[in-house]
């Protein structure tokens, strides 16, 4: 009998890491932390479509859950689950006091510079 070889195959990948429970535990721990002092943290990136109004758009925010629109650019805040953009992806994470979202916006955004790098922490 010849032996074989054991291919080598990928196990039980556990959580995940950007998705599924990694993203619960970012933002029970980083989240929870910035809802004990009230803040919200911030990020985002515009990039204007060239010869078109539009613009691509990908912000996040986490904190407080009271103030996670305060964390995104002025120009997406109300595009937060919205439907009126060629493409508007929204996702949210809430774990008690503290609250995580992100959105991907491409489309037509009233106030969006040309390039734009946001980030906040108020």
């Amino acid at each position: 009998m010849s032996e074989r070889r054991r291919r080598w195959t990928r196990g039980p990948t556990g959580c995940g890491c950007l998705s599924g429970c990694g993203t619960f535990i970012f933002v029970f721990l980083a989240g929870g932390l910035l809802s004990l002092f009230g803040a919200v943290f911030g990020l985002g990136l515009s990039i204007g479509i060239p010869g078109t109004q539009s613009n691509v758009t990908v912000a996040g925010s986490l904190g407080t859950k009271t103030k996670i629109t305060e964390g995104l650019p002025t120009y997406v805040r109300d595009r937060l689950a919205g439907n009126e953009n060629f493409i508007n992806q929204t996702g949210t994470v809430t774990v008690g006091p503290a609250e995580g979202a992100g959105i991907l916006v491409i489309g037509a955004q009233e106030g969006a510079p040309a390039i734009d790098l946001y980030i906040v922490l108020r």
